[in-house]
């Protein structure tokens, strides 16, 4: 099955600033800085006194467009990438041209609502492997399965891990190698408030697996796979440059979360939501209300963590340094609708990918779209 080619969109280039739209209110928490929270820097690549210096970003055009309920997106080592679709079951290559063909569909998929064919991630040792991972619904669990793609179409797929406790709701499904060359995996409680507290559990965690589904070595946990637990729906992954790696999740009528993740962390839910301030549990570095964010994938780019908001219909743009974060700024605020994931190419740029076309959204002309953006110092 191919899809026609479409053109590359050339837009008059956006110069994206933050507006007054504001992190919500709520009390500083660990590792939460207010430095660099000068508006009129915001965008320009500059930085107030002490503060990470602020890339300005800068929509490029369209990729594609035509994307059935995109969810997850990897890229490939000639810059091209791969995007799974959530309901069709299939992986699509995108090419930086706006070439879009199907190249496979992931076998075993039985999902409802939220579930269905989620994150991808390709190995790090594509080159020599030609593998990609997938996380999908498979009834009554979730699962992540490894397949070959050999340029142009997926075989030999075999489960990998399974499990993971899947429902209509909160299945995760964010999947990415880590710079230790291991696997890590959002998973949600799948409404099922009591299993993120659960060790035992693979709901409402974050998982650190090898490329064959084992727990990997060096696991807080003794024989176990989970890295970090008290998540809800835990939906982005991504590391800076000092290796630190950063979560976007879930939260449920109050607080959305930006956290920094540690090694055995526990992370509250259900016990609290949001920032808490209480010892037993690792507050978020940053909050936002529902309505700004209900956040899903994640990049670590120019001193930033880039998060896509579904419900807030923006892109975050969270300036870090030294695992310290400055005020957030809303980008694309209600222009493109939902957006569902966001992703570094090799070339530094960043690749956005609407999800309008899922049964929330308001699908517009030519919706799903991957936009790409530009950033400069």
């Amino acid at each position: 099955m191919r899809r026609r080619l479409l053109p590359l969109l050339v837009l008059l280039p956006i110069v994206l600033s933050a507006c007054s739209d504001e992190l919500a209110p709520g009390p500083a928490g660990p590792g939460t800085s207010t430095a660099g929270d000068n508006p009129s820097a915001s965008g320009s690549g500059s930085s107030s006194a002490g503060g990470p210096a602020v890339s300005r970003v800068v929509v490029d055009g369209v990729v594609a467009r035509g994307l059935d309920a995109p969810w997850g997106m990897t890229f490939l080592p000639d810059g091209s990438a791969l995007v799974s679709e959530r309901d069709s079951d299939q992986v699509v290559h995108v090419t930086p041209d706006g070439g879009t063909d199907v190249v496979g569909q992931v076998n075993g998929v039985d999902g409802s609502a939220e579930g269905g064919l989620l994150g991808i991630a390709l190995s790090p040792t594509y080159s020599e492997d030609s593998t990609l991972f997938a996380y999908f619904t498979a009834g009554a669990e979730n699962v992540i399965a490894r397949l070959t793609y050999d340029g142009n179409s997926l075989s030999d797929q075999r489960t990998v891990f399974d499990g993971i406790p899947a429902g209509p709701v909160h299945n995760g499904g964010r999947i990415a190698f880590g710079p230790d060359g291991f696997l890590y995996v959002g998973t949600g409680e799948s409404g099922q408030t009591d299993l993120s507290q659960d060790r035992n559990s693979l709901g409402g965690k974050i998982l650190r697996i090898t490329a064959d589904g084992d727990p990997a070595p060096g696991n807080p946990f003794a024989d176990s796979p989970v890295y970090s637990l008290g998540h809800r729906n835990v939906q982005g992954l991504a590391w800076d440059e000092d290796g630190q790696l950063w979560a976007a999740e879930f939260g449920q009528n109050m607080w959305d979360e930006l956290n920094r993740i540690q090694a055995g962390g526990n992370y509250g839910w259900p016990e609290v939501e949001g920032r808490a301030g209480e010892g037993d549990y690792i507050d978020p570095v940053r909050q936002w209300s529902t309505d700004r964010a209900s956040p899903s994938g994640i990049a670590v780019s120019g001193g930033s963590v880039f998060m896509a908001g579904l419900r807030g219909e923006r892109l975050w743009q969270i300036p870090i340094r030294d695992g310290r974060s400055s005020r957030p700024r809303p980008l694309l605020a209600g222009e493109y609708g939902r957006l569902r994931a966001v992703t570094e190419a090799p070339d530094g740029s960043l690749w956005v990918m609407t999800n309008n076309t899922d049964g929330r959204g308001e699908p517009r002309s030519g919706d799903d779209k991957v936009l790409r953006l530009t950033l400069s110092e």
